[in-house]
């Protein structure tokens, strides 16, 4: 019983910090940005670019295993994201392609691992959209779960910490592949976060931002 209200009180204490302290947000918006999204009516959303790393290396580390985890992880949070906005799709001015769509068409024309060889204008051709969000999510892991857990307990709930993710949000116009609009942010990490966790907190502060809006 002692075990289940210790642990009970470390979820309800890392998911009420959550959303707690992380650094300033920085956004950069072109000159072109509010003429060329008027344009805009299909909108397609890239697999991120995911990289994991730890300030440790783990026991039984493999390449290959975290290769797949980023991997994995980098459909996951392009999922994520197609799925907060299409929640919120009457708050928008354009439509977001669906993310099963994109990857398939991604697919036929040879772009879907290899997006790093393809400018953003040839991406969104194949694609038929009008712009294209992409970014990059990067995340060090200073902690295991167990340790994050023992950290918990030890201050109260507040040391679920595991690590810190950096987020890169950026739209490009599909005629020429500009970049019209650019969100850089840091994010701390715990042991209750999901892809649809982090896509949330970083939409959150995107809201207000977001060119897309209404």
């Amino acid at each position: 019983m002692r075990k289940y209200l210790i642990m009970l009180a470390v979820t309800l204490g890392v998911a009420l910090n959550s959303y707690g302290q992380e650094s300033a947000k920085q956004i950069f918006e072109s000159p072109k940005l509010k003429s060329e999204i008027a344009k805009h009516k299909i909108v397609a959303i890239l697999p991120f670019k995911v990289s994991i790393k730890y300030r440790k290396q783990p026991k039984n580390f493999s390449i290959e295993a975290n290769k797949e985890q980023e991997n994995s992880m980098s459909k996951s949070v392009q999922n994520s994201m197609y799925t907060f906005l299409l929640r919120r799709q009457k708050d928008y001015t354009v439509d977001f392609q669906d993310v099963d769509k994109t990857n398939i068409l991604l697919k036929k024309a040879g772009m879907l691992d290899k997006l790093d060889e393809f400018t953003k204008d040839e991406v969104a051709k194949a694609l038929g959209a009008d712009a294209v969000i992409g970014g990059t999510f990067e995340s060090e892991q200073s902690k295991s779960e167990a340790g994050a857990i023992a950290s918990a307990v030890v201050f109260g709930g507040f040391g679920g910490k595991t690590g810190s993710g950096t987020s890169i949000l950026t739209i490009n116009n599909g005629s020429d592949g500009e970049l019209l609009w650019r969100f850089f942010k840091t994010m701390d990490d715990n042991i209750m976060s999901s892809t649809d966790d982090l896509i949330e907190r970083m939409m959150r502060k995107v809201s207000r931002n977001f060119p897309y809006a209404k």
